[in-house]
C-alpha cells in the first residue's frame, strides 16, 4: 500500500534492526572483526531464504544497522526461517570466538515509513528501534550467557504473521513485553528459547511436505523462564 502526499511517498514495509551486544567494550580491531562476522552471518541467513541483502535499504552504524526490506518480501520467511538461520550462523561463529563472542539483538516490525535524507522517517523505524533497545531484550542476553541471539517482533507483526502458522517459529515460543520509552509505550513479543530447525541437517524448504521456506517446521529449545517485566 502506497499513498502520495505531494512529493512524499508513504510505503508499508518490513523493517529489521540489529545490534551487537557489548560492542563498545571491544578495541578497534575487535570492532572491525565483529562487523565483518555479523555482515557474513546476515548475508548467509538472507541467502538461505532466497534474499539478497544488497537490495535492502540499510542505515548502518558501527554496531548494527536498520534495514528496510524491498516490497514483496514474505514477512513470515524473515520472521521465522531467516532468524533460525541467523541463530545457527552465530552459534557457528562462536565455536571459536576467542576473547569476544558475537552476541546480537534483533527486532522486526512492519509499518509505514517514508524515505528521508538521514534514513527512513515515520512510526515504523521508531517502533523497531525502541524494541531493539528495550531493557527486556537486553536482559535476554545478560541473563543467559550461552545465548547468542535475542529476538523480538512488534505486537502487530506477531498478530499478523507469527500467529498465522505460516512462520517457522511457533507463537508459543514468544512472550509478550511492554516497553515505555520517550513518553510512549511499545509492545512486542520476545522469543524465549533458541530457534532451531526440526532437523539439524535440514535446509529451509526441505523435508516431508515442505512448501517453501515458510513451511519448514521448527522447534524452540526452551531455556529457564525469563523475567521480562
Amino acid at each position: 500500500m502506497v499513498k502520495e502526499n505531494g512529493d512524499v511517498q508513504l510505503s508499508y514495509r518490513l523493517l529489521l534492526a540489529v545490534d551487537i551486544q557489548g560492542y563498545s567494550r571491544r578495541d578497534t580491531r575487535e570492532q572491525l572483526r565483529a562487523q565483518r562476522l555479523l555482515t557474513e552471518a546476515l548475508d548467509g541467513a538472507a541467502r538461505g531464504v532466497g534474499l539478497d541483502r544488497a537490495a535492502w535499504d540499510k542505515q548502518v552504524g558501527g554496531d548494527g544497522e536498520l534495514a528496510t526490506l524491498p516490497e514483496g518480501v514474505d514477512p513470515a520467511t524473515v520472521a521465522g526461517d531467516f532468524v533460525i538461520l541467523l541463530d545457527g550462523a552465530l552459534r557457528e561463529v562462536n565455536r571459536n570466538a576467542g576473547r569476544f563472542r558475537l552476541r546480537v539483538r534483533l527486532s522486526l516490525h512492519h509499518g509505514t515509513l517514508t524515505a528521508g535524507p538521514f534514513g527512513p522517517a515515520g512510526d515504523a523505524p521508531i517502533v523497531v528501534q525502541r524494541l531493539l533497545d528495550a531493557a527486556p531484550l537486553r536482559r535476554v542476553l545478560a541473563d543467559d550467557a550461552d545465548r547468542d541471539l535475542a529476538y523480538v517482533v512488534s505486537d502487530s507483526l506477531f498478530d499478523d504473521v507469527v500467529r498465522t502458522g505460516f512462520c517457522a517459529l511457533p507463537p508459543r515460543g514468544f512472550r509478550a513485553v511492554r516497553v515505555a520509552a520517550k513518553g510512549a509505550v511499545f509492545r512486542g513479543h520476545i522469543l524465549t528459547g533458541r530457534a532451531a530447525a526440526e532437523d539439524a541437517g535440514e535446509e529451509p524448504g526441505e523435508g516431508e511436505g515442505a512448501g517453501g521456506p515458510g513451511s519448514r517446521s521448527a522447534r524452540v529449545l526452551d531455556f529457564p523462564a525469563l523475567a521480562l517485566g
